[in-house]
């Protein structure tokens, strides 16, 4: 078998087989719409929040009446305990719960201690959901330092007590600070790894259960053409998807260019010798399916990987969307430059080079 044949037996396998067909290509478009409809709102809103008022003062009153005018929150209910409060989260109806100790006006305008530690608001979230628990923290703060300017800054004034200091944040990258801004160029590299990994596994499987031993001319042209299935995957993602998808970008076209065949070419190497370790299809599938949520936590984007343990970190590596994610997320949403991901794009080649040699050797003689 030529070069020739090889590159063209891969895409009569995608046209002919269903199963080869709905992962490679299939489950890449569905993927690009399915995963972030969920977070098409992209910031929580209308969150259960519990408010124990204990001051009732014309402060309190108003920070409640300014809490209800804000998206990320509603009053759920109002307790008459903290006890009272924790039952209702502990039971679901409320993911948050506000304290306004007795006190709270006098602590704010002379500095005094209160009722409660030291005197401030007290808020207490259901950690659970971290991207509810950090909206409500932020929705609270922002209505409490509203209200208390509005309420008490002339008193304040006459007073000559100091305001406090505005800061002013102007997020760089994720402008619209989404959820869906942050965890979807990351995710959209796993992907892009994972169903070219699982077709290209069966593909090699296929192939050691027929005892189908291939040239060496004939498995470049097999590899080349998986590669560039993924190259197109790629560019359907970074191109048409985020763009439909309104992720923000600011990608260095030139730089993809080098990095998406270097990405496409060790995810195939690598789905090659796997898939010629399994004697059949279904069998390389139900062991390659469950790594998907292992391998985006170690990719770096849920977890800095400087703060991983060095073992792991360092297996981590041996998976090319870790290399991937940090290269594809600072090239589309950051415009890095060349240089600034020269090590990715070195790991990448890496696995390209060390998988490729792999699979040639597994696939090139009859696999025992």
């Amino acid at each position: 078998m030529t070069f020739a044949q090889g590159f063209a037996s891969v895409f009569r396998a995608v046209l002919s087989t269903f199963a080869l067909a709905s992962i490679i290509v299939l489950a890449v478009v569905l993927y690009g719409f399915y995963y972030p409809a969920p977070y098409a709102h992209q910031t929580a809103r209308q969150l259960p929040v519990v408010v124990v008022d204990q001051e009732r003062s014309v402060l309190t009153r108003a920070l409640i009446r300014k809490l209800s005018d804000i998206r990320e929150v509603r009053i759920a209910a109002e307790a008459a305990s903290p006890y009272e409060a924790e039952q209702l989260v502990l039971n679901r109806k409320a993911d948050g719960v506000l304290l306004l100790p007795k006190g709270l006006t006098r602590s704010l305008l002379t500095g005094a201690p209160g009722s409660v530690g030291g005197g401030g608001i007290g808020i207490w979230v259901n950690g659970t959901y971290l991207i509810r628990a950090r909206d409500i923290g932020g929705a609270i703060q922002q209505a409490a330092v509203a209200v208390v300017m509005e309420q008490l800054g002339p008193l304040a004034q006459g007073l000559h007590l100091r305001a406090p200091i505005a800061v002013v944040e102007r997020p760089l990258f994720n402008t619209r600070e989404g959820y869906a801004d942050y965890v979807f160029p990351a995710v959209s590299a796993i992907i892009l790894q994972q169903t070219l990994l699982f077709g290209t596994a069966i593909v090699a499987a296929g192939r050691r259960a027929a005892e189908h031993v291939l040239s060496l001319a004939a498995f470049f042209g097999v590899w080349c053409a998986l590669a560039l299935i993924g190259c197109m995957a790629a560019t359907f993602y970074f191109g048409w998807i985020f763009w439909y998808q309104d992720v923000p970008r600011a990608g260095n076209l030139g730089a993809l260019m080098l990095a998406v065949p270097l990405f496409a070419g060790a995810v195939s190497a690598l789905g090659l010798l796997l898939g010629s370790l399994f004697d059949s299809a279904d069998r390389a599938l139900q062991v390659l399916i469950p790594t998907s949520i292992i391998l985006f936590f170690l990719a770096g984007a849920a977890w800095p990987l400087s703060s991983m343990p060095l073992g792991v970190s360092s297996l981590a590596h041996l998976s090319p969307a870790t290399f991937g994610v940090q290269a594809f997320v600072r090239f589309n949403e950051m415009g890095a430059g060349l240089g600034e991901v020269l090590p990715q794009l070195a790991g990448l080649a890496a696995l390209c080079l060390v998988y490729g040699a792999a699979a040639a050797w597994r696939l090139t003689k009859r696999a025992a």
